[in-house]
């Protein structure tokens, strides 16, 4: 993860509805962030948003797709740049992990059971 002054810019991974969708998050030193996440398989398909995290309490946050479609989500840090994630949306379920490897993060995109 590459790191400013006042903050920290990783990848996403994450799989929505059994689409995948990479991109990049920045968290701040407040604790709030941004994120940004496209669908592989339908360019035109995108997502943006917001969240806050601590380490007591983990993270939140929501995301606005392209398409229209809003995504609610939670996430544990494993360390201050990495983590990993559940939420939920009309469209179904979202996993993802962030500053992590695409083989770190296999074993936390798995999708729940619906």
């Amino acid at each position: 993860m590459a790191s400013g002054l006042f903050a920290s810019t990783g990848p996403v991974i994450a799989i929505l509805a059994g689409d995948r969708f990479e991109g990049t998050a920045e968290g701040h030193l407040d604790g709030s962030g941004t994120v940004w996440i496209q669908s592989l398989a339908r360019t035109d398909l995108s997502c943006r948003g917001n969240f806050v995290s601590s380490a007591e309490l983990g993270g939140m946050g929501s995301l606005r797709c392209t398409d229209g479609v809003v995504v609610t989500f939670r996430f544990r840090r494993l360390t201050l740049t990495r983590g990993h994630g559940t939420g939920t949306s009309s469209r179904g379920p979202l996993v993802f992990t962030y500053g992590l490897s695409p083989a770190e993060s296999e074993r936390y995109l798995k999708t729940p059971p619906v």
